[in-house]
């Protein structure tokens, strides 16, 4: 049997082997882009330690010691897939000895906003942050704590108004949490570390936000980059 394309003439087995690196190059080209689902990124608890200071910065470490870890968030409409740009994405996280600022020592302590910032999505939807690999404390993994806002306005620095449209967390791969955790400073952390499998949080849904890690080189203290998605309903309110 014969086949021609393009003006040539091409057997079956050509044209088979020609159909087939077809197919593999479009696989090749899918798997190179990041995959987004139109699907509602579950809640999570805000937990105990959230300040209501919603300051506009990009670099959240305050000189705290740790990895370097460059953090992208990316926010989705979870209906349509389409990106939301000027969604304020708000987080915060315990330092590499799990504390977190404004609970220093146990006590309230306002003054300190280490680890803490807000940050405008673009207008792909993406907003990043400068910050370190977080610690941890007794009883929970690894995580940092997101919310998204929508509809607010910034001025002075500080992010006004609007609604929050999101509330959860974002978790780290346990094989690099061990090698974190045999790394100055997370080595002087004396809590017993937990494991995403054990933290009842992350079993309810957790694995939804387990962020997408890249080492920067083959040094793991020199720093890595984290990625995520976020579906969220832009109109939900708490």
């Amino acid at each position: 049997m014969i086949a021609t394309l393009g003006g040539a003439t091409l057997g079956v087995a050509a044209l088979g082997l020609a159909a087939t690196q077809a197919t593999a190059a479009t696989e090749h080209r899918s798997a190179a882009r990041p995959a987004v689902a139109c699907v509602l990124t579950p809640e999570q608890t805000e937990g105990p330690y959230y300040l209501d200071l919603e300051t506009v910065r990009k670099n959240i470490t305050e000189g705290k010691a740790g990895v370097p870890l460059t953090l992208r968030v990316t926010v989705v409409d979870a209906a349509t897939c389409a990106p939301l740009p000027q969604t304020a994405v708000d987080i915060w996280h315990c330092d590499a000895l799990g504390v977190y600022s404004g609970y220093v020592a146990g006590g309230s302590t306002p003054d300190t906003t280490f680890l803490r910032g807000v940050q405008l999505t673009d207008s792909a939807g993406v907003a990043e942050f400068t910050t370190v690999y977080p610690g941890w404390y007794v009883g929970r993994a690894l995580h940092i704590h997101v919310k998204t806002h929508a509809g607010g306005t910034v001025s002075g620095g500080t992010y006004h108004g609007g609604h929050v449209s999101h509330t959860g967390q974002l978790y780290f791969p346990e094989t690099y949490n061990t090698r974190i955790a045999a790394l100055s400073p997370y080595r002087n952390n004396t809590a017993t570390r937990t494991l995403n499998a054990r933290d009842g949080i992350y079993r309810n849904g957790g694995s939804a936000t387990l962020l997408t890690l890249t080492q920067a080189g083959s040094d793991l203290g020199k720093g890595v980059t984290g990625t995520v998605v976020l579906g969220v309903n832009p109109a939900a309110t708490p």
